[in-house]
């Protein structure tokens, strides 16, 4: 008579745990299947006898070295040693299985991918990663395209540098341009090393233009062409838009508004200059504003684009962009002055501090909006500035009306200096003269090409350090980012000359002409001055301009920041720490 056998949970593994000091290898094999399956609950006895398991795994003629390799890894993620862990998890190859859903596996997975982003991170251990490791996320990725995780797989592409799998997931997703636009906003934004960023736009603009199914979105291939600095690519597109029909003409505008709020000066002019009229020669000049009318030119067919490719080129520049911010800001200022009258009338006029405050406070008010009725109505309380607080007093017209660029030097005419003036009685103070250099700066800052003759040939012509200061000042930021070689001569020749004021200014001008450029020669040059001059107020210049040239350099601007912390100055180191910020 039979006898029916109740299966009853187990109480404990000691008895599997003997089995695998048995000679039979089926008995050992057995009890490695058995304990696989409890080990969740029995884990603690287990781990007693794990150099068993080990050994059986160490011996080459052992049928089941896979398995017990599986049992090490589970028995060593239990105790917490991750490292030992995932080593037995490689180990057991098609037996750990990346499909399953399990605590361990997910545990195991996100430290595989850890180790594999290390060893990709680093080129010299690239070409040391285990196969081992490498065919766990090659799984791993497989399991993202059966599930259709296509993001996810875009993620962990970006993430181990894989550049081959993120092509892959983009071919095999159902919307190919979604993908790509999800690829391209998170290598922008969560890629960390620039030189790799760099690798994948290249590998983004090329999978816009083969990818099939993908409609190429021109936004996100001429953002991408412009951190590739490509100004060729990006003056290609937007020709090719602006010269089409109505909705592409329109997208080409509104991507070159798009290019023009990252305010990268340089790049910008060069995109412009690409950007040549399709009519005769002879239109090349006359397309910089919004009207383009044309006098015999060769054909009428010819000036339909020549309109569209000029008004391109004014938003580009900052022309049309600028002006429509100041109207905006004119037609919504709301600034009151009643309460800088009251501001004015509460403070002593002999305080020059406050007085200052109060003037610094109006240009903050009412900058951009070209409103300077406050200063026209107080002159005379104006003029008992003295000195520097004249200076930033006239400074401040600059900013108040910052974008003004074709009328900029005819507002600030009245305090410019004056050509072939000798220093006669009507000739503005010097810090009227170098204040209003620096407010041509403010005014045309970022937008400067018209106005930089008038700003160098302003610094060669006078030796006075104020008006050197404040032409220096301009300078940077009408050439901001550009690296003009002219002005960075002017600058630099102003530096040399070691006078402590002119030189500050000089260190921060040269700064902002090479913002976000990181020129090794040039700012060798800057820190080798840096160590011959005695003056305190040039060194801080010259750091604070040394940081601004390793602006959004990243890694590459390591070499710079780990010279300056090490300085002996500790102004330098000081400046190492900005530039590390700006980096």
């Amino acid at each position: 008579m039979a006898v029916a056998v109740q299966t009853m949970p187990l109480g404990s593994a000691s008895g599997l745990l003997s089995m695998l000091e048995e000679d039979q290898t089926q008995l050992q094999v057995a009890a490695l299947t058995s304990l696989n399956k409890v080990i969740d609950t029995h884990w603690a006895e287990v781990a007693s006898s794990i150099s068993v398991i080990e050994a059986m795994y160490e011996d080459e003629f052992f049928a089941q070295r896979e398995l017990a390799a599986l049992l090490a890894s589970k028995v060593f993620y239990h105790l917490g040693e991750l490292d030992d862990a995932l080593n037995y998890a490689l180990c057991a190859g098609s037996l750990f299985d990346v499909n399953e859903t399990t605590d361990f596996v997910q545990a195991m997975l996100t430290k595989a991918i850890d180790e594999y982003i290390e060893r990709r991170s680093s080129p010299e251990s690239e070409d040391e990663i285990d196969q081992r490791l490498t065919s766990v996320v090659e799984r791993m990725f497989d399991r993202c395209f059966r599930d259709d995780q296509y993001r996810q797989a875009i993620g962990v592409a970006l993430e181990t540098r894989r550049l081959d799998k993120l092509e892959e997931a983009v071919a095999l997703s159902p919307n190919p341009g979604e993908s790509l636009a999800y690829a391209t906003k998170a290598c922008q934004t969560l890629v960390t090393s620039r030189e790799f960023r760099l690798r994948t736009l290249r590998a983004l603009v090329k999978m816009y233009e083969t990818v099939s199914g993908a409609e190429t979105d021109h936004l996100n291939v001429c953002q991408c062409l412009m951190f590739l600095d490509d100004a060729e690519g990006v003056a290609l597109i937007l020709g090719s838009l602006v010269d089409g029909a109505e909705d592409e003409r329109l997208l080409g505008y509104q991507i070159g508004f798009s290019l023009h709020e990252n305010e990268i000066q340089a790049f910008l002019n060069k995109v412009s200059a690409q950007l040549v009229p399709v009519a005769g020669a002879g239109d090349t000049t006359e397309t910089d504003g919004m009207d383009t009318e044309k006098d015999g030119e060769e054909k009428p067919v010819g000036e339909q684009p020549v309109a569209p490719r000029a008004l391109l080129r004014s938003v580009l520049s900052g022309e049309l962009p600028v002006a429509l911010h100041l109207e905006f800001l004119f037609s919504h200022n709301s600034s009151d002055l009643l309460l800088l009258k009251q501001i004015r009338t509460a403070v002593e006029s002999r305080n020059s501090v406050c007085h200052s405050a109060t003037v610094l406070c109006n240009a903050l008010m009412h900058a951009g909006t070209t409103v300077d009725t406050f200063l026209r109505e107080n002159l005379d309380w104006l003029s008992r500035a003295t000195n520097w607080a004249r200076f930033s007093a006239t400074a401040g017209m600059g900013v108040i009306h910052h974008g003004q660029l074709s009328e900029g030097r005819t507002l600030m005419g009245p305090f410019l200096p004056r050509e072939g003036a000798s220093g006669g009685g009507a000739r503005p103070s010097p810090y009227t003269e170098g204040g209003a250099l620096y407010a041509l700066g403010l005014i045309h800052a970022n937008h400067g090409e018209n106005i930089l003759p008038f700003l160098l040939e302003s610094g060669r012509s006078s030796n006075n350090e104020v008006i050197q200061h404040g032409a220096c000042l301009g300078l940077g930021l009408a050439a901001l980012g550009t690296g003009n070689e002219e002005v960075y001569t002017d600058m630099f020749r102003i530096l040399r000359t070691d006078g402590a004021v002119a030189g500050e200014a000089a260190g921060i001008g040269i700064g902002l002409l090479l913002a976000g450029l990181g020129p090794e020669t040039k700012q060798r040059e800057i820190l080798n001055y840096c160590h011959k001059t005695a003056h305190e107020k040039i060194i801080r210049g010259c750091s604070v301009g040394l940081a601004l040239t390793a602006y959004g350099k990243e890694e590459s601007a390591e070499p710079l920041v780990e010279q300056m912390v090490r300085d002996s100055d500790p102004i330098i180191r000081y400046g190492g720490g900005l530039a590390l910020a700006s980096a």
